[in-house]
């Protein structure tokens, strides 16, 4: 399979830029989407999904901190070029910088990265957003 392999229980490698056949894995894929389109629909249908580079020790850090509070997080793997599909921090914004990589999404939303996820967790913003969008139950 071209498209999707799985790099180990909880990360993926995603190929936006080839052509695939049908994949067995739970992450769906439609050839006919671009890239960013692909992305957008990932990331509304994980409540808690990460986009790192491959080998990203700062996507580690993210997984090991979601996972000690209980959530573990969809993680796909971009390569350089994949990572200009990412969405910006805010659409509406057309100043505003690309979100670089690794960047985590909880419900949709663009949380940032390392920097703003260790912040929203200082906070105590953190569990409340992830109960919030269904992916920790207390």
């Amino acid at each position: 399979m071209q498209d999707l392999r799985r790099c180990s229980d909880d990360v993926f490698r995603l190929d936006l830029t080839s052509p695939a056949t049908a994949s067995s894995s739970t992450l769906s894929l439609d050839m006919a989407e671009s890239a960013e389109a692909r992305i957008r629909r990932l990331i509304s249908e994980h409540p808690v999904i990460i986009f790192s580079r491959s080998s990203c020790c700062m996507c580690h850090v993210m997984k090991k901190l979601l996972s000690t509070i209980g959530v573990h997080p969809t993680v796909i793997e971009l390569d350089e070029l994949e990572i200009s599909a990412l969405p910006s921090s805010s659409d509406t914004d057309t100043d505003s910088p690309r979100t670089p990589a690794p960047a985590v999404f909880i419900g949709g939303t663009s949380v940032g990265g390392l920097e703003s996820l260790v912040a929203l967790h200082l906070s105590g913003h953190l569990v409340p957003k992830l109960v919030e969008v269904g992916a920790l139950w207390v």
